[in-house]
């Protein structure tokens, strides 16, 4: 059922947009990660760091954007944001040194981050109950394509171009989105009647919530797999079995894959099952792939070829199982905070972005040249995460 709002909602293909792109920019550059230690003079692991950056500033971004929407409106924090956005892309495409690059992402993700907080805010706030777990899993699979779209153009450009004209794709991708923002996006919040929200209140009922706090962990987690995953695989495809940069942007898309199964058989499990359930069923299907590309990654018995394609499944099968928890947990999240959602949306936001980047710095730490750090990381994780999951979420009644 939709709730009462003051303006029509945005279309689905600018929600789908504005909450796409820093999943783009997060991974456009992926390939390239190799060409940037290079042409910088640094270490693999120094450069990881970028990824990392990337979302410690996201985190700050979230929260600052999510508050503020609250004071001036979710369509004047879109757009004041995405021109940061735009202003920090350029700067990433004139970066000199590896320190500059690293300054260069965090105004890039700063700005960036209102794209997500900001639409999610628009559509916990216009949908309620299976509607908005539907809307949740429909952007979750168009999402699924983002992460590929970027190393899929991020591959062919650099092997083209080189990675510094990767950057300026993003410069010219900062001013599209600008413009479409700026002539379709309408104000969905009404600030005249905005309520006086004060920060300690909310974060008290975070803190004494535990759901909210293993919802937070579970998306934080999911996604530091996501993007571990995606700052560990230049390794793995192009330096240990030697593909191209093109040829590992066209990997991204068969993976992407994964995650649009998952979100499509998240809603088809919805007239079936409880949300909280089916998350369960995630993280356990996340779980079955993670020991499949451990075994895969340390036993000597396969050919170079055999190894690739069996690790190809083993991350299809984690992928698949992150698919189907995310739109669940992102869905229920904040259901107890309707009445503070902008503000409730920016604190969540900074708290698992923060892990996201936590997970992200703790894969670039541990990157030590063999296959087998990837899958281990991930099996800590998601057994974490399966034990919250079973203890805190237990459906409402």
């Amino acid at each position: 059922m939709k709730k009462s709002i003051v303006t029509r909602v945005p279309s689905l293909l600018l929600l789908i947009v504005l909450v796409g792109f820093p999943q783009i920019s997060e991974t456009i550059f992926t390939p390239s990660l190799p060409d940037i230690a290079l042409d910088f003079k640094t270490s693999m692991a120094t450069v990881q760091l970028t990824l990392s950056i990337y979302f410690l500033a996201f985190a700050l971004g979230v929260f600052f954007w999510g508050w503020l929407s609250d004071f001036i409106g979710r369509r004047k924090a879109m757009l004041a944001g995405l021109f940061l956005y735009g202003i920090g892309s350029f700067l990433c495409f004139r970066s000199e040194t590896i320190e500059f690059l690293l300054f260069a992402r965090f105004i890039q993700a700063f700005g960036a981050s209102t794209g997500s907080v900001v639409t999610q805010t628009i559509l916990r706030e216009s949908y309620s109950g299976n509607q908005r777990h539907a809307l949740f899993a429909q952007i979750s699979a168009a999402l699924a394509f983002t992460p590929a779209i970027g190393p899929l153009i991020g591959g062919i450009v650099d092997q083209y171009w080189g990675f510094r004209v990767v950057f300026l794709v993003l410069v010219v991708m900062s001013v599209l989105i600008f413009g479409y923002a700026y002539f379709c996006l309408p104000e969905t919040f009404e600030v005249s009647k905005r309520m006086s929200v004060r920060l300690r209140p909310i974060i008290k009922r975070f803190v004494t919530n535990p759901r909210v706090l293993t919802y937070g962990f579970l998306i934080g987690a999911i996604n530091g797999v996501l993007f571990s995953y995606y700052a560990e695989a230049p390794f793995i495809f192009i330096e240990h079995f030697h593909l191209s940069t093109a040829m590992y942007g066209f990997l991204g898309v068969g993976v992407a894959g994964a995650s649009i199964l998952g979100s499509l058989l998240s809603k088809r499990l919805l007239p079936i099952y409880q949300p909280e359930k089916i998350i369960v069923i995630g993280i356990k299907t996340m779980l079955f792939g993670t020991m499949f590309l451990l075994l895969v990654s340390g036993l000597p018995i396969f050919t170079d070829g055999t190894q690739f394609w069996l690790m190809l499944i083993g991350i299809f099968i984690l992928l698949t199982g992150t698919g189907t928890a995310l739109p669940n947990c992102l869905s229920l999240a904040l259901t107890d905070f309707q009445d503070v959602i902008g503000t409730a949306g920016a604190i969540f936001s900074l708290g698992y972005y923060l892990l996201v980047s936590l997970f992200t710095f703790g894969m670039s730490k541990l990157h030590n040249g063999t296959l087998l750090v990837m899958p281990l990381y991930f099996l800590v994780i998601g057994s974490v995460m399966l034990f919250l999951a079973r203890k805190f979420l237990s459906p409402k009644k």
